[in-house]
């Protein structure tokens, strides 16, 4: 076992396993710390990811950004120029394909060849490793607003090397989000170490005058998971990418469906990670928000699936999200046209737009908020005291114990005792607690509010619940009603 602290990364240590880590694939010799520092010296303002949400949140504007990437560059820049032009887009992704996530990359050089071959893509995202340092900087100069790298790489070392000396300027995943949601078998110490790597990296950045933005995965599985689980999440790897030196953060949260509830998550996500990062000494970071549209079974519907676009819009200008990940009309039936990318996007804006002078107060928002600050310092304080103080291997222990229980995670390392389930009013609660450190009167919350749904469809609270809740959006309902 790795013996994993919250600290930064002795320099000496760092350096060395740089070495190991850019000579893994070719491409890694492209990069050159110091020119990539000189390069993203002459990046436009405007074009740097930290900046434009400084600016959005400064005016209380919601950006909106889609997910999008395919195997070539040309049609990769075709691609995003059209979701920039058609789709107004105020940020840009390049997600990245399934086998660079897991390091395959011979296997996504094949990909690339067979995409030339047939002219479309093999690929279900940008082979970033495989192109290089300056293929990606033909990427982030083909547009003229800022591009994030969006993956899913349990280890991402390398990808970040050649995508941050590539220009890009923000970076999502961390060692928990981008583990427990994601692998099966990969210890978590692994994966933190891997990403304190990561997040050294940018701080190195940082360092030189280069900021660099980091996202934490928020959706985590994307279904059903209840705000205090995500937000613990979010809290712990802004306090791991704060510790090695990164000061530009951006922390998310999946929507469930339930406007009080998802419009008091992100609320106090911004609140509670602030709150935290203080209470460590990080009073410099810059702490921003963004909101996942619905991350569970669309209808195939395309109009039907428009409303849930609609919905999570709402729920992002409602919330002061300082930005929206966009889904699309498609969604239900796999990788979408860029046309349909585009009409999602427009969707989004024409909400958010619509929503831009109106504020949402209320005794119940307040109340919503007060039990999702309760239920995450539960869980983010009995981490510190399993870890004695140390956020890192509390996190660590917290898996184990299930203090942090992320449902339906593939991950063998998961506890998988807690199961959620909605109320009667379609918010997301906890039907089984498991290990999850409530105190008593948090318990008795949501157990109140199981037995009233129960009572209102006259049936038991059971796992059918839970079943019913997962399959209910894309039936075209919040809460899975018996029929």
């Amino acid at each position: 076992m790795i013996d994993i602290r919250n600290k930064r990364l002795d320099d000496k240590e760092f350096f060395q396993e740089r070495e190991e880590v850019l000579q893994t694939w070719p491409t890694g010799k492209e990069v050159d710390l110091e020119e990539a520092f000189k390069y993203h010296e002459s990046i436009p303002e405007g074009k740097v990811f930290s900046k434009k949400l400084a600016k959005a949140k400064a005016e209380g504007r919601t950006l909106i950004q889609p997910r999008a990437g395919v195997a070539l560059i040309e049609d990769h820049i075709e691609l995003l120029q059209f979701l920039e032009k058609e789709g107004e887009a105020d940020l840009l992704p390049s997600t990245i394909d399934s086998y660079t996530r897991q390091n395959r990359y011979k296997e996504a050089e094949v990909g690339i060849e067979e995409s030339l071959k047939t002219n479309k893509s093999m690929l279900n995202g940008f082979p970033a490793v495989n192109h290089g340092v300056f293929n990606c900087r033909r990427v982030t100069e083909s547009v003229g607003v800022p591009i994030q790298v969006r993956h899913g790489t349990p280890d991402a070392r390398l990808l970040t090397e050649i995508t941050y000396a590539g220009g890009f300027t923000s970076y999502e995943g961390g060692g928990i989000s981008y583990n427990l949601p994601y692998c099966k078998n990969v210890p978590l110490e692994t994966t933190i170490r891997d990403w304190q790597y990561v997040d050294r990296l940018t701080g190195l950045y940082e360092e030189n005058g280069i900021s660099i933005n980091r996202e934490p995965y928020g959706p985590l599985t994307g279904t059903l998971v209840p705000p205090f689980v995500s937000h613990a999440v979010a809290i712990i790897e802004a306090l791991l990418a704060a510790e090695q030196g990164v000061k530009d953060i951006t922390v998310g949260y999946g929507q469930c469906g339930n406007l009080v509830q998802d419009v008091a998550a992100l609320r106090t996500l911004e609140e509670l990670t602030n709150e935290y990062l203080r209470k460590a000494g990080h009073d410099e970071v810059n702490v921003t928000t963004v909101l996942h549209q619905w991350m569970g079974g669309f209808p195939a519907d395309e109009p039907k699936a428009f409303a849930v676009i609609s919905w999570g819009s709402a729920i992002a200008a409602l919330s002061g999200a300082t930005k929206v990940i966009v889904k699309t009309p498609q969604e239900a039936i796999g990788v979408p046209t860029k046309e349909s990318n585009a009409e999602g996007l427009r969707c989004t804006k024409q909400i958010i737009s619509m929503l831009a002078d109106q504020v949402l107060v209320s005794a119940e928002l307040e109340q919503e908020a007060e039990i999702i600050r309760k239920e995450t310092r539960c869980v983010l304080d009995k981490c510190y005291e399993l870890g004695e103080g140390d956020i890192a291997m509390g996190c660590i222990r917290g898996v184990e114990a299930g203090v942090i229980d992320i449902p339906f995670a593939p991950c063998r390392y998961n506890a998988g005792k807690m199961l959620p389930a909605r109320d009667n009013n379609g918010a997301v609660r906890v039907f089984a607690i498991g290990n999850v450190p409530f105190t008593q009167d948090l318990i008795d919350f949501h157990r109140s509010k199981m037995e009233e749904r129960a009572k209102a469809e006259k049936r038991q609270a059971s796992f059918q619940m839970v079943i019913d809740d997962v399959y209910a959006i894309s039936k075209g309902r919040l809460v899975g009603r018996p029929r």
